[in-house]
């Protein structure tokens, strides 16, 4: 039965178009709009508040909470976001309420019968996932933690329990860490929301895996992204359209180096939000448009910024006030906002705010932003614009001894275990994973170890691929490594289970391999030629022979046999090298 009261309203006036409420102790917003009822129903929980570890387990809740609803031709829904997860519907006034009765049951709870086979639709969801230009950002920027974990694939949907499950559902998803908003004036009949309470959750603290800033990283062929930090506020979202329509004009319109070029802005949390900047680009125009780009960054650094261009996003910002369903479509970003303690403002506010941006104010979000940025470019890097090269190797150092284990594939390569840390040193560099600060460990059956630390950084240790890494050296790592952060993962089909190459019956990518590879290469290409050169010869000597009055079918036949030595011997080659991945 649906429990309204009054909710404690701030000392502002409230939003007049937008009324305060609660149901069943959930804070809830309302307001009216023609035609079916549309309902959210917020809670302060996402992927940033797991662990590498437990990746996933937001997801599965939502999953499971949505099962009992089965196939219907109700538009409903879920989504895990990297604050918050949302159940939303859109309906009759029963049918919404069905809705949310069923996702609250459910939640109280959840079906766990279902448990594994959702495990396995959320991995076959993920294998299909196409991913966006600025996927691998948020782990360059926050490491393998925190608003980095979007990045990363849901590992823990590997080992979670159903008690880790339930108790993620008892502890995050309660009525006091919730938020309903319904486009209606009054809450609907029969709403049964009952949750259990509990604390309301803060929001994740940042982590920085970027010492310096602004940076770049190399990234893929498609193009260019960006992305920065700036203070939440009405200029920063005036800036980002300005600089959408400057990177839509000088890159598309101008120079025709793009397809795509714009830039959004999304909140972060309370006091900080993400713009993210993108432009598409065909091989041959990457370094235009990475020239295009950053340009078109310094130009509004520099506060070279047309009055028009201000206006103009101003206009459209201030559009949104004039729908007669205005009220009803802030409902979102208003239950979200109470959600994470940002201030809402009123319409009046939200106009005057607008009305006081200036170009100086802009400059300085440009200024802010390209202080904070991250650039990931296509395959060359962008020191000359004066950004920084993400940390490529550790900054770790390993204290203590440990066993040393060369590599099998390339003597340059050298895996130390000690009591504190695996690394992994190259020609170029090392990489240190602390066993204090790793986020993540897959423990292969075979004896595959996979870390990740907090930083991002991963090493694989592989006993097929290092001299003498015997099971006493991998229970060391196991020993180090905390149990929270531990991932049990299925045995691994013989064949995807990594083996050195061998060139010449021994191990290593010596000298040795590459001179059998340079050997096999030139047989190869002889075998290839002297098959074509005798194929040539063959064909002009059976020309020749039917030619003649009496063509004899022996010597035809025996011209062509003397092609099947350097054929076969090609055959085998090129089979050889086939299996060796060449």
């Amino acid at each position: 039965m649906t429990q309204e009261t009054s909710a404690h309203r701030p000392a502002t006036a409230p939003d007049p178009d937008i009324r305060e409420t609660e149901v069943d102790g959930i804070r809830t917003v309302l307001a009216a709009a023609p035609g079916p009822v549309t309902a959210g129903l917020f809670f302060r929980v996402g992927v940033a508040d797991e662990t590498l570890a437990t990746a996933g387990v937001t997801h599965l809740v939502e999953h499971l909470a949505l099962h009992r609803h089965g196939v219907s031709d109700l538009h409903y829904n879920g989504a895990t976001a990297a604050t918050y997860t949302l159940f939303h519907v859109t309906g009759t006034p029963e049918e919404v309420t069905t809705y949310l009765n069923g996702v609250c049951a459910a939640l109280r709870d959840l079906p766990m019968e279902r448990l594994e086979t959702e495990r396995e639709i959320l991995r076959t969801e993920a294998a299909g996932r196409r991913v966006g230009p600025d996927h691998q950002l948020p782990l360059w920027r926050y490491g393998a933690q925190g608003y980095g974990l979007s990045s990363y694939d849901e590992l823990g949907l590997w080992h979670l329990t159903a008690e880790d499950v339930r108790d993620w559902a008892r502890t995050r998803f309660t009525r006091d860490n919730a938020v309903l908003w319904i486009t209606a004036d009054t809450v609907p009949d029969g709403l049964d929301l009952a949750l259990p309470a509990g604390t309301p959750q803060p929001l994740p603290a940042p982590t920085s895996a970027l010492p310096v800033t602004p940076a770049y990283l190399t990234g893929r062929s498609g193009g260019v992204v960006l992305d920065g930090i700036v203070r939440r506020s009405t200029a920063a979202t005036l800036f980002t359209e300005v600089l959408s329509r400057a990177l839509f004009t000088d890159l598309r319109q101008k120079g025709g180096y793009s397809y795509t070029a714009e830039a959004g802005y999304s909140p972060r949390d309370s006091d900080f939000a993400t713009v993210t900047a993108f432009a598409d680009a065909l091989p041959k125009k990457h370094g235009a448009v990475v020239g295009g780009f950053v340009d078109a960054l310094a130009r509004l650094r520099a506060g070279t910024i047309e009055q028009s261009e201000l206006d103009s996003a101003r206009a459209k910002f201030l559009k949104q006030f004039d729908a007669p369903d205005a009220g009803a479509s802030r409902l979102p970003s208003y239950a979200l906002n109470l959600l994470t303690g940002h201030r809402n403002l009123t319409p009046d506010e939200h106009r005057a705010e607008l009305a006081a941006v200036t170009l100086d104010d802009l400059r300085e979000v440009a200024r802010e932003l390209h202080a904070t940025a991250l650039l990931q470019v296509p395959g060359r890097g962008a020191d000359w614009a004066g950004f920084t090269e993400a940390p490529q190797w550790s900054t770790w150092t390993v204290t203590s001894a440990g066993s040393r284990h060369r590599s099998l594939e390339d003597d340059s390569v050298l895996l130390t275990v000690s009591r504190e840390a695996v690394s992994l040193t190259t020609a170029s560099g090392t990489i240190v994973v602390r066993y204090d600060a790793c986020a993540a460990m897959l423990v292969h059956p075979d004896g595959g170890r996979h870390l990740t630390g907090l930083d991002g950084f991963q090493i694989r240790v592989e006993p097929t691929l290092y001299k003498d890494l015997t099971p006493n050296r991998l229970a060391v790592i196991d020993a180090g490594v905390p149990s929270s952060a531990v991932i049990p993962v299925p045995t691994r089909d013989p064949d995807r289970i990594p083996r050195p190459e061998r060139h010449d019956g021994r191990p290593g990518g010596t000298a040795r391999s590459k001179g059998a590879r340079l050997a096999r290469t030139v047989l190869v290409w002889l075998s290839g030629i002297t098959t074509v050169v005798w194929g040539l010869i063959a064909t002009v000597a059976m020309l020749m022979e039917l030619e003649e009055p009496h063509p004899d079918p022996v010597t035809i036949i025996l011209i062509w046999l003397l092609i099947v030595p350097p054929l076969a011997l090609l055959i085998a080659l090129r089979r050889g090298r086939d299996k060796r991945g060449g």
